[in-house]
């Protein structure tokens, strides 16, 4: 990548506030400008996929909602997986230690490929039992359209799988091109097909499912040969991914472990939490799933900031270096909450030509305006301390104590409250959402105070 060519002004402030001995602002910037990109495409293509499924009425959004909630459970749970295997490598690259490097890249993917494996076949033996007693109150055009997609997304976790561990691995020793490169490959071709599919062919949630299979498996499939024969740093072999020494494998599960049961905890409040909203009605699902869309796209370079750090902080602590992990924790979080402040006010002014790609039911517009005014406001404070701090700290290896909290604020403050709030005292969808809002707040804090103390980088990793 061309060197950045800056006024000695800005120059200066980004050494000031973005370098260090570790790496300086110029690898940090080209670290994250191809995972903002990443991110930017992968939140804008879920955008115009929901608006495509949307063409197919109320209940195929709720429906896709409903088993998206189920992805994003088990889905992070090897994405985990998936992160401790990019701290790992991260690690090991910060120390120098490129035969090390290699061996923990190997593991990761095949740790992350059969969790997949077994998750995948379980969802779709068990798919209608998840589906009667997780959303059994749900209309019978909803839950028809849901068992579709959930025995479809089970089918494709392999390969998504695949790419997230390739993916992860490449973020841990810096080639974010590549991991972008990868990731436009999957998010692409998905998108495009869904045009086929959805609109063209008319095939609904049904076209929506052969699409997620086609482009994961294709994206797979890239990224296997990629890593086999076109990278030239890690180099991995076919034989690598067949050898797992344990040793490797505690490492990776160190960090993976805590990770994915916060995963499944944390999202399983979520899903609970989407239980919640099922009892409130279609037109409430749909307004939290057209909400959460906007409110992702608003959270996409801070989302990126999120991922950047991991690989930051974790070559930090490889190379032993605290005081560049603490500089570059403080500068991330300021760099969140600009972040978000800039493209709400760019953003928020147009949210009904946005909401309206969506074609929702007038009853619901107001509604989603008010929850996405108030969550605008309240993430730009709240929002870097609760996902961009953890994602330091567990970077340093602080995986145990991080992933505790999280579930513990998760289902304290998201779920119980969110029930006070979003059922018990009527305040429906937006009593859902000002409880989510009080949890980042509260996991937040904590986040910083452990920050401020020692223990969070005196874990021996490698």
């Amino acid at each position: 990548m061309k060197q950045l060519r800056l006024s000695p002004k800005y120059s200066n402030f980004l050494e000031k506030h973005l370098s260090g001995e570790t790496m300086d602002y110029r690898q940090v910037i080209a670290l994250f400008l191809p995972i903002l990109i990443d991110q930017a495409f992968i939140v804008g293509l879920n955008l115009v996929n929901t608006a495509m499924i949307s063409s197919s009425g109320v209940a195929a959004v709720s429906a896709v909602n409903m088993v998206d909630s189920i992805n994003m459970f088990l889905i992070n749970v090897f994405v985990a997986i998936a992160t401790g295997g990019t701290v790992v490598v991260a690690q090991y690259k910060g120390s120098g230690n490129q035969l090390m490097v290699s061996k923990s890249a190997a593991g990761s993917v095949t740790a992350v490929s059969l969790t997949a494996l077994v998750i995948g076949m379980f969802l779709v033996v068990f798919h209608t039992p998840i589906l009667s007693l997780l959303f059994g109150g749900a209309d019978a055009d909803v839950l028809h359209s849901a068992r579709t997609y959930l025995i479809g997304s089970g089918v494709s976790y392999m390969g998504i799988a695949i790419v997230q561990a390739v993916c992860g691995a490449l973020r841990g020793i810096g080639k974010s091109r590549a991991s972008l490169a990868l990731s436009l490959i999957t998010n692409l071709l998905y998108v495009l097909l869904n045009i086929l599919f959805i609109n063209v062919l008319d095939m609904g949630v049904f076209g929506m499912t052969l699409s997620v299979n086609i482009a994961r498996y294709a994206g797979a499939i890239c990224a296997l040969y990629y890593i086999f024969k076109l990278d030239a740093a890690l180099h991995l072999g076919i034989r690598d991914l067949f050898t797992l020494p344990l040793s490797m494998l505690r490492k990776i599960m160190f960090i993976g472990v805590p990770f994915a049961a916060e995963q499944m905890f944390f999202n399983g409040g979520k899903l609970l939490t989407q239980v919640f909203i099922v009892s409130l009605g279609t037109y409430a699902i749909a307004t939290n799933a057209i909400a959460g869309s906007l409110a992702a796209v608003l959270q996409i370079p801070a989302g990126a900031l999120s991922l950047t750090i991991v690989t930051v902080v974790g070559q930090c602590i490889g190379r032993g270096n605290v005081a560049d992990a603490r500089k570059f924790i403080r500068s991330f979080l300021v760099l969140g909450s600009i972040t978000l402040f800039l493209i709400g006010i760019l953003i928020m002014p147009f949210f009904y030509p946005l909401v309206g790609i969506f074609d929702p039911p007038t009853e619901i517009v107001h509604d989603i305006f008010i929850i996405l005014l108030i969550n605008t406001i309240v993430q730009m404070f709240l929002w870097p301390i609760s996902f961009i701090a953890p994602s330091a700290l567990r970077a340093a290896g602080d995986s145990k104590f991080t992933s505790i909290t999280s579930m513990l604020t998760m289902w304290l403050f998201r779920v119980v409250l969110g029930y006070l709030l979003g059922i018990t005292f009527n305040f429906g969808i937006l009593g859902v959402w000002l409880a989510m809002n009080c949890e980042w707040g509260v996991r937040g804090a904590i986040f910083m105070w452990r920050y401020r103390g020692t223990k969070w980088y005196q874990h021996k990793l490698i």
